[in-house]
């Protein structure tokens, strides 16, 4: 869409750009920040223009929530079946998942998980997430020869840790974090990754330790 578009008398928007700015203030704000008129002024939009794309802000708090399961719930999930030749390398797939932005994103966690301390239909929204979250960390550890219990007990540590880092909004630089992750594996499944499987593993952020 060129600039002209963009501002030409009549311009909406798009759907796209209602829900982004919605992300955003959500992110930054929490859930009483998403509000239209706010969001029509960030857009510099009319505040008619919304209801082109949304019934009501319920309709675009849904939509969030959906979003919000698509940037977090279904890549952890397909993390937890992504191909790995041994439980370490499984379990660096769900730590490399946790890490970056692009397959989990915390700061969205975060506002969901505060929206649901006032709003029970949300905090339905997070049980489910959560239960389905740790059935499928669950599996990855049976697939790997873990009995049910040892396999729940190991996927509600590796997911209870992960989402306390984000409760609990901890800063700890990458290189801090990718120097304990061996150990994390240990604990987590019993054995040690191997040089080559830490090795792949750090390759794929070396981008953001390159200093």
């Amino acid at each position: 869409m060129n600039e002209n578009a963009i501002n030409a008398p009549g311009w909406r928007g798009s759907r796209a750009g209602w829900l982004e700015a919605g992300y955003q203030a959500l992110i930054e704000s929490g859930v009483d920040g998403v509000k239209i008129m706010p969001l029509a002024k960030r857009l510099n939009l009319s505040r008619t223009s919304f209801y082109w794309f949304f019934d009501d802000r319920e309709a675009l708090l849904a939509a969030l929530l959906d979003g919000w399961a698509a940037r977090t719930t279904l890549p952890l999930i397909a993390a937890t079946r992504q191909y790995a030749e041994t439980q370490a390398e499984a379990m660096l797939n769900v730590i490399g998942c946790f890490l970056s932005h692009h397959t989990f994103d915390s700061r969205l966690e975060f506002a969901v998980r505060s929206w649901a301390l006032r709003d029970e239909p949300v905090a339905a929204r997070i049980k489910e997430a959560d239960e389905m979250r740790i059935a499928a960390l669950t599996s990855m550890m049976q697939h790997w020869g873990h009995d049910p219990v040892a396999a729940d007990v190991r996927a509600r540590t590796v997911y209870l840790v992960q989402i306390g880092y984000i409760s609990m909004q901890a800063t700890e630089d990458l290189q801090t974090r990718l120097g304990r992750i061996p150990t994390y594996v240990e604990i987590y499944t019993g054995s040690l990754p191997e040089p080559r499987e830490i090795a792949r593993f750090h390759a794929r952020f070396q981008d953001r330790t390159a200093t």
